[in-house]
């Protein structure tokens, strides 16, 4: 017998919502395991808060026994990132007699040093402890370990990684261009927005540009989430160099997945790499190593893939990295097969939909 489930959502993410193509996949794979999930949103941007509770309320009549899996991102519960309306709606689902899973896509409060900041990660971290302590299952993509605000007397949630978004149509192929002589090819999947942003270039300038001294022509491929605003910098950056450089802007899965499987490496600088970063995973999810950036949530399982950790904001770092990766053939292949085995066991949505089974089904 089929089991329902609730994915609920806040507001949407613009230009794409990774969270809900996160609960879309879920939902594909758990239906091997007899669950059937269901999208819905609170729309509390478009009609309020009260409406939208109200309409909450509503619909909550008829999960009296089931899994409602709160989807937990501090902007897609408040404009400015302060989720004071996230335990309202906790309250709704337990008066409606719903059990009560939150994910944690948002695993640590904001950081940040300003007066604002600081309110805004004290309300943060009050209201994650709040509601895990309402929840039946707390679910978080960042191993306990790693975080700052689970106390020792709190329930223990659970720790599963986030997969790829990509429809992974494709099977593993064989050996890549770096193996064969041809212009070897990075990967930029997905660039930040404001000052990081303008800092992430940077830092691609600058290791590309190191790499291509030493290796000779290189092709970068840079698409995704801001990667249209971030072209004009990197172009002023690389010109001169040799480098055949590449920009996209969003794009469909399969056209991500087609980009990412054509590449050598992912240069990942989009902060710290962790196991909540999906547009890391999506690289290993591909076959591909990654070059990314060592922080306070970098552990296991992220580290089992063929990564390769360098100090954080060391340019000259990532440079070198690329410089090996694509210069040492036995290396690459060693990495390249680190990120498969891993994403097999840790990453792939099979894997997960197993890990949240196993929490969801009912007691015996």
């Amino acid at each position: 017998m089929t089991e329902p489930v609730v994915a609920l959502l806040g507001r949407r993410d613009e230009p794409t919502d990774a969270v809900e193509q996160y609960c879309t996949h879920l939902g594909e794979a758990l239906r091997t395991h007899d669950f059937a999930m269901e999208i819905l949103r609170v729309p509390w941007k478009e009609r309020g808060w009260p409406i939208a509770l109200r309409n909450l309320r509503q619909r909550a009549t008829d999960w009296r026994g089931r899994w409602v899996l709160l989807q937990y991102t501090a902007l897609a519960w408040s404009p400015r990132a302060f989720p004071t309306e996230v335990p309202r709606v906790i309250k709704i689902l337990r008066d409606a007699g719903a059990r009560i899973g939150v994910v944690y896509h948002d695993a640590q409060p904001y950081s940040g040093d300003r007066a604002i900041d600081k309110v805004r990660r004290f309300v943060q971290q009050r209201i994650m402890r709040q509601v895990l302590r309402s929840s039946d299952q707390a679910i978080l993509t960042v191993p306990l370990e790693k975080l700052t605000w689970i106390s020792s007397e709190l329930k223990k949630p659970a720790f599963i990684p986030v997969g790829a978004n990509l429809p992974l149509l494709a099977p593993f192929g064989g050996a890549s261009s770096v193996h064969d002589g041809e212009m070897p090819v990075v990967a930029v999947f997905g660039v930040t927005g404001g000052t990081a942003g303008v800092q992430e270039v940077a830092q691609i300038i600058s290791a590309v540009r190191g790499a291509a001294k030493k290796l000779g022509k290189l092709r970068l491929l840079v698409f995704g989430r801001n990667a249209d605003a971030a072209e004009a910098g990197l172009r002023a950056g690389l010109r001169d160099q040799a480098v055949a450089l590449r920009v996209a802007g969003v794009l469909p899965e399969g056209d991500v997945e087609a980009l990412l499987r054509s590449s050598d490496v992912l240069l990942f600088v989009r902060g710290p790499i962790s196991s909540r970063r999906g547009s890391a995973i999506a690289g290993i999810a591909c076959g591909l190593p990654v070059i990314a950036f060592a922080g306070n949530e970098t552990a296991a399982p992220i580290t089992d893939a063929g990564v390769v950790l360098v100090p954080g904001g060391n340019e000259t770092a990532l440079g070198e990295a690329l410089v090996r990766v694509l210069g040492d053939r036995e290396y690459h292949a060693r990495l390249a097969e680190r990120s498969r085995a891993a994403y097999k066991k840790h990453f792939s949505w099979e894997a997960i939909a197993s890990q949240y089974a196993s929490l969801l089904k009912p007691p015996r």
